[in-house]
């Protein structure tokens, strides 16, 4: 199971801020993998996974657009009814919280791609490596 750098960037809810990034990103050559885009009290938290993390620093940077970076583990599971319920409730009896989840099917569908922000990666890294999950 990788662990991964994400792009975290809060911006004020507004038409065009995605398209912006994106757009950023897009010229550089910057390939988004996946992405969460919630609204928080009319504030957009956009996460982004990207296939060349040094490339998005200097376009995004030369774009203006202010970023943050964090911590994230990247795995697939079994794409069926109780999986993550297995993963959260392994993680709550480690006592590791989950700040931030996302996820999407696989393109055959039957694993689902899982995107995590624990509060203690190492921790958690280790607890579900031994819990033989696939990695992508």
């Amino acid at each position: 199971m990788p662990a991964t750098t994400q792009l975290v960037i809060k911006e004020e809810s507004k038409p065009g801020t995605l398209a912006k990034v994106a757009g950023v990103l897009g010229e550089a050559g910057v390939n988004i993998k996946a992405f969460s885009a919630p609204e928080v009290a009319g504030h957009g938290h956009l996460r982004l996974l990207v296939n060349d993390l040094e490339k998005a620093r200097t376009a995004l940077k030369a774009g203006k657009v202010e970023f943050q970076e964090e911590a994230a583990l990247v795995f697939s599971l079994e794409n069926k009814p109780g999986a993550l319920s297995e993963v959260a409730e392994l993680l709550k009896q480690a006592k590791i919280n989950i700040k931030c989840a996302y996820l999407t099917p696989s393109r055959e569908g039957k694993r689902a791609i899982v995107v995590l922000t624990v509060s203690n990666q190492e921790k958690a890294l280790a607890l579900l490596q031994r819990q033989s999950l696939d990695e992508i």
